[in-house]
């Protein structure tokens, strides 16, 4: 319905909604004309009157309404489904990265950032042609691999990103450095946004955009919520459908997201704290404000000691708030402070430390629930409340993988039907799935070809970013289009 609203609107397509006439003016004379007399007549006349000038008109104009609001909901669903597998997707962690923003012509341009994402090193280097820099670009990367103590490189997955990693895989080191190719969708955006401008006002747009690809792999919650989510290329037809509507779901995918994994007050930009449930933009800033001026938060008490943080401010956000190494291990947990006392009272009838009931399995075995159910705290919140102590400050995503895609496979000139390549998963559409095949461009699986059963919706079998092996079923040169399917694979 969306694509046909988008040709009518573009002028390639007219569209009108008929009923059969006939049949919707006997439906009307019979609820209307009474009886045989003169003024029946008159009514028939006044019914195919009124219908064809008001009554279709109206018809029309309120099922395009109904069907566009039907349509928009479900686009807007599929969209906030993708949205939350890319926001949810498996970090690298607090690692050293060298970042890469593949090019020909302009070159490559490299960044080294640190564990917390801060800007060490920035050039550019020319190993593609028309320079063909080959030797001097693999001893520069050598060289700040070794002086930056850089454990992993990101390739975002633009122009000359395959022969980037081709070249980057040939380049030796002195230990063992993993290669990543990241989805960049969006970093151009954020390289020319004021939040960019304002982390990095003495630096050109090319070294922004190759920090975002540094830091997308090594968290990217924290990174792409600095993002419009409309930018960063998943769902289909996201600008036809209503965009209040759009950007009110949007906006509770992300908070949810972010609440859902937790976010490190000492480290946490004001962009990702402003999405931290009770927070918004001021009250973030007025944290990274004490940040500043203070130090690193040791407790999460310390809170209530930024500008403007009330105690229902507190309640709300700080069981979302972690403190890795701060004074109370359960300040790296998702156990609210309200419950604090509760898990003080089990350490002191267990006689031992937050830590040892944290480490020691049959300490907590040892613990009779029903001994400290309350009215304020029930048997749901207690249990909840060992599943935490469990894993606390465990990261809910899941662990990144290294993918490779096929050697030798850089553009479709390369591709043949019936070969069988891996992939990944970069876009869920009601009518299929799209999976990067390294030759810069996506090819569609369509959920006819997805599995070897019936399938009623793509997200039911593939997730974003999943590895999936693929088969080339047609490939047209001309519209730039390659079919693929996971049948039998």
């Amino acid at each position: 319905m969306l694509a046909i609203r988008r040709g009518e609107g573009e002028g390639f397509l007219r569209v009108s909604v008929e009923p059969e006439a006939e049949l919707c003016e006997e439906l009307l004379e019979n609820q209307f004309v009474k009886g045989y007399t003169h003024s029946s007549e008159q009514i028939r006349i006044a019914i195919k009157d009124s219908y064809k000038r008001l009554i279709q008109p109206s018809i029309e104009n309120e099922y395009k309404k109904l069907t566009k609001e039907k349509a928009d909901e479900e686009a807007i669903q599929v969209f906030a489904r993708n949205l939350r597998q890319l926001l949810l997707a498996s970090p690298l962690g607090q690692k050293r990265i060298l970042a890469l923003d593949p090019g020909f012509r302009s070159g490559c341009k490299l960044v080294c950032i640190n564990e917390s994402g801060d800007l060490l090193h920035n050039e550019t280097i020319y190993p593609h042609p028309p320079q063909n820099e080959k030797n001097q670009a693999s001893k520069k990367i050598q060289a700040l691999v070794s002086s930056y103590k850089i454990d992993a490189i990101a390739i975002g997955n633009g122009t000359a990103s395959r022969e980037t990693e081709a070249f980057i895989r040939l380049v030796r080191f002195d230990k063992e450095i993993q290669v990543f190719m990241v989805n960049e969708s969006g970093a151009s955006i954020y390289s020319a946004s004021a939040i960019a401008r304002e982390e990095f006002p003495q630096y050109d747009v090319t070294v922004r955009g190759a920090v975002s690809i540094g830091r997308r792999l090594m968290d990217p919650l924290a990174e792409l919520v600095k993002i419009d989510p409309k930018s960063i290329g998943v769902g289909q037809y996201q600008h036809d459908v209503d965009q209040t509507k759009l950007k009110e779901n949007l906006d509770f995918v992300v908070e949810s997201c972010v609440n859902s994994v937790g976010v490190n007050l000492n480290t946490a930009s004001k962009h990702l704290l402003s999405y931290v449930s009770c927070l918004g933009p001021k009250l973030a800033q007025n944290v990274i404000d004490y940040r500043t001026e203070n130090g690193a938060f040791s407790t999460r008490a310390d809170l209530k000691k930024v500008a403007r943080m009330g105690d229902k401010a507190f309640e709300q956000c700080a069981g979302f708030l972690r403190i890795p190494g701060g004074k109370n291990p359960l300040d790296n947990s998702a156990v609210h402070p309200e419950s604090y006392r509760i898990v003080d009272k089990m350490v002191k009838d267990l006689s031992c430390d937050i830590s040892d009931i944290i480490n020691n399995k049959e300490l907590r075995t040892k613990i009779n629930l029903e001994k400290y159910i309350t009215p304020e705290f029930g048997l749901p919140t207690l249990q909840d409340i060992i599943k935490e102590l469990e894993k606390p400050g465990r990261d809910p995503r899941s662990q990144i993988k290294v993918f490779e895609f096929a050697e030798g496979i850089n553009s479709m000139n390369d591709l043949y039907q019936g070969m069988v390549l891996p992939g990944i998963v970069t876009n869920i559409t009601n009518f299929g799935a799209f999976v990067d095949i390294g030759v810069h461009q996506d090819g569609l699986v369509h959920i006819s070809q997805l599995a070897d059963k019936y399938v009623s919706n793509p997200a039911d079998v593939v997730t974003l970013n999943q590895h999936v092996k693929v088969k080339v079923v047609e490939i047209d040169k001309e519209r730039k289009r390659i079919q693929l399917s996971m049948k039998g694979l």
